[in-house]
């Protein structure tokens, strides 16, 4: 199953603060992924930060080699309350 992501938000410790649009929001930790040597690339902080949702809101890029799917981050990352 597809969870469509509305918003991404790096923060300064290496997370991704993602709302899916069923307002569910997630803390999802880049810095697990480091293992895999493509990722060791986001430890660059102004690559980090230049993330985005990709169009129909599927996953989470960096650029053309680097991506995350809504089902990773859903999945395996920390549900928090979201405050509106």
């Amino acid at each position: 199953m597809f969870y469509r992501i509305k918003t991404v938000k790096p923060t300064e410790d290496y997370k991704l603060v993602v709302t899916f649009e069923e307002n569910v929001t997630k803390i999802y930790n880049v810095e697990a992924l480091f293992e895999i040597e493509i990722f060791n690339q986001l430890k660059n902080n102004e690559l980090f930060f230049d993330c985005y949702v990709d169009k129909g809101g599927y996953g989470i890029v960096w650029s053309d080699e680097i991506d995350l799917s809504c089902d990773e981050i859903y999945q395996n990352g920390k549900s928090i309350i979201s405050i509106t």
